[in-house]
């Protein structure tokens, strides 16, 4: 195995792979956000080397993907905002208005089925820290989305982030690993992506039957899902963890 970072300016086929190897990497919903219509795009034309994918040269595989965007923070948890649409919108914000970054927001980091339980995420994170640093920035912020959140649907953000094992650790695994890097928790945020869509798009999306209105508890789901049939609507509010990493500190190693 001989990996190697890709960035999308470098070899943007290599993204092309992305929808048919890392099917179900992130559930369906995910892939609809309000914000996303207006953004992600702009991902690719306005910050190309901020996109990268971690590539195995000797098998030619794409083993895993991060997203990121530059942005500006004041160094506060009330700073970083109301979450991912928010942080998105911020970023382009700056971007647009000539305004210095100091700071680098991870949008994700998704592994492919195949080789996940190998340590890539870690590789993922750690590149993105190596990129704040090369780029003179002081931080890598991730408004996560816990891996076991989905659940405990009914449990209130702030709470489960709160949650520790019997050591201490962090209870969620994502939230853990980010830890154990040197991120610090610094927040937790209810409503920090939308997702909205018409009552059919959700039932597609989710694999349910929503036959009536009120709340719904979904496959995948980090929080529950409102039905309003009068308005043939779906309304959905992603809860996150914001956790923040100093990349000041001694520089992390390469795969």
């Amino acid at each position: 195995m001989t990996l190697r970072f890709v960035h999308h300016s470098e070899h943007p086929e290599l993204w092309d792979r992305l929808p048919a190897e890392f099917a179900g990497v992130v559930p369906e919903y995910n892939l609809h956000g309000d914000i996303n219509a207006d953004f992600w795009n702009r991902l690719f034309t306005d910050f190309p080397g901020h996109q990268f994918v971690l590539h195995d040269t000797a098998t030619d595989t794409v083993i895993g993907a991060g997203r990121t965007l530059p942005r500006a923070w004041d160094g506060t948890p009330a700073g970083l905002g109301t979450g991912l649409d928010a942080s998105i919108e911020a970023a382009f914000r700056d971007h647009d208005t000539g305004t210095a970054p100091n700071a680098l927001c991870a949008l994700g980091i998704e592994i492919s089925p195949r080789h996940q339980g190998r340590g890539h995420s870690t590789r993922l994170l750690a590149h993105m820290a190596d990129l704040a640093r090369a780029a003179g920035l002081a931080h890598v912020i991730v408004p996560v989305r816990p891996t076991w959140k989905d659940r405990y649907p009914l449990v209130p953000i702030d709470r489960y982030a709160a949650w520790t094992r019997a050591d201490g650790a962090p209870f969620d695994p994502w939230i853990r690993t980010q830890v154990r890097q040197g991120g610090t928790v610094a927040a937790a945020v209810a409503e920090s992506s939308r997702i909205t869509g018409t009552v059919a798009e959700w039932e597609s999306w989710t694999g349910m039957a929503f036959p009536d209105d009120g709340r719904y508890v979904f496959p995948g789901g980090l929080a529950p899902l409102d039905i309003d049939h009068a308005r043939d609507r779906g309304a959905y509010w992603e809860p996150c963890v914001w956790i923040t990493h100093d990349v000041r500190r001694a520089p992390s190693g390469q795969p």
